[in-house]
């Protein structure tokens, strides 16, 4: 079995922690775009778990959107959730606030708590894929278990 790399490493080891008996599987070729993930995994892309950090314009707050592979984010929705208006955030908050890189941003284990929500349209799939702290690492999961790793909020996100 080949070794993780330290960032893959430590979303395993949470899986672990948190009880699940998912596997972080580290690829040769990347899985930064929603699409190389659903090629890597041989799912569809709507099975792909983006995750998108934005921040509130005023509080200067991360917030997590989990959106599906095929889906947009309504950012004037996300906002009405927030209760603010919000912004993409750059690369630099993003790793601050995750600890990860853009490209292999996981649902879980990140450097600070946020404001999480989850795009509805996974409900139609009994199981999603996720990125697990690299570019070209990527996870398996329940889809039920989406909401209880992060406590997110499932809403219509689109």
């Amino acid at each position: 079995m080949t070794s993780l790399s330290q960032s893959a490493q430590k979303i395993q080891d949470l899986l672990t922690s948190l009880g699940y008996e998912y596997s972080v599987i580290e690829h040769a070729e990347s899985t930064r775009t929603a699409q190389e993930a659903a090629d890597r995994a041989g799912c569809e892309l709507g099975q792909i778990v983006k995750s998108l950090i934005f921040r509130g314009k005023l509080s200067g707050k991360p917030i997590l959107v989990l959106t599906s592979g095929v889906n947009r984010v309504n950012e004037k929705r996300i906002s009405g959730y927030a209760g603010e208006s919000i912004g993409r955030a750059d690369a630099d908050f993003v790793r601050a606030v995750t600890g990860f890189a853009i490209g292999g941003v996981p649902p879980i284990g990140h450097a600070e708590k946020m404001e999480t929500y989850i795009d509805e349209d996974f409900l139609q799939y009994p199981n999603i894929w996720a990125a697990a702290g690299t570019p070209n690492a990527i996870f398996e999961l329940k889809t039920e278990d989406l909401q209880k790793m992060t406590g997110g909020a499932v809403m219509n996100i689109k």
